[in-house]
């Protein structure tokens, strides 16, 4: 069970071209977000579809093979787990964010 610890799967699509980072230690990171969809009808009977947005920040070679192929309204499967970071704006303001740190990737459709 402890596999299960803190694992993340979702499919979804860009919704921007993956922003890269060099750092200069030669490693690589990439962060983009994706939209998961659902649908469901509501009591009137209509359809309706709930867009979540989910940020998604990748390292080395997972990043490098994001950065040379994946792009904007691409489908993809990622796994990985969720973090929280924490800091502080320019007014002095304590800010979180929560993003899934993708280990694996797998590109889909066309």
């Amino acid at each position: 069970m402890n596999t299960l610890r803190n694992k993340v799967q979702l499919i979804g699509n860009l919704g921007n071209d993956p922003e890269i980072i060099n750092l200069e230690s030669g490693n690589t990171i990439a962060k983009f977000s994706i939209a998961t969809n659902e649908s469901y009808k509501n009591a009137s009977g209509e359809k309706v579809v709930d867009t979540q947005w989910h940020n998604i920040v990748a390292f080395g070679k997972v990043a490098e093979i994001i950065e040379k192929y994946v792009v904007k309204g691409k489908e993809i499967a990622v796994e990985g787990k969720l973090t929280t970071r924490t800091w502080e704006d320019k007014d002095g303001m304590k800010r979180y964010t929560t993003e899934v740190v993708c280990n694996e990737l797998l590109m889909l459709g066309k």
